[in-house]
């Protein structure tokens, strides 16, 4: 049977800023992101199954990417936190708002990468993670597909 190619579109708020950057990125700022997940994988064949047809059931992955990213992501101050930032992600902590320390630089380049490591562990082992497409703006995005991976 052939490949298919299964795309899920999200939208969610983030702020973020880019310690020792040396633009306007450097001041805490957010985006209206748009992340696209593609996974790849047959249709499932037997027809007593009651998702006969799907490659996976859009509900099933949207309940995955919302799980593992995107509640994480969702109005969430990122931060890296090996950098004096973690100083404000602590205080904002400690006031109860939603901060998320990770251990990179917050650029899209790298939120995609975050974002597939926390995909691929969640998908049925028939799937395969294909491609993540991650606007920051309308016009500007960063790209991770799983055939540039080493």
């Amino acid at each position: 049977m052939a490949k298919i190619r299964v795309t899920k579109i999200f939208h969610f708020d983030t702020g973020h800023a880019l310690a020792g950057y040396d633009g306007k990125c450097r001041n805490v700022h957010g985006h209206s992101y748009t992340l696209e997940v593609t996974v790849i994988g047959e249709p499932i064949s037997d027809p007593e199954n009651v998702k006969y047809g799907m490659v996976i059931d859009f509900g099933d992955l949207k309940n995955i990417v919302k799980k593992h990213v995107v509640d994480d992501y969702d109005h969430a101050l990122v931060l890296n936190k090996n950098t004096s930032y973690k100083e404000i992600g602590d205080f904002l902590l400690e006031r109860g708002h939603h901060i998320l320390l990770v251990d990179f630089q917050p650029t899209g380049e790298m939120m995609v990468q975050d974002m597939a490591k926390r995909i691929i562990p969640h998908l049925p082992s028939r799937l395969k993670l294909k491609r993540i497409k991650l606007y920051e703006t309308g016009t500007s995005y960063a790209e991770w597909y799983a055939d540039d991976q080493d």
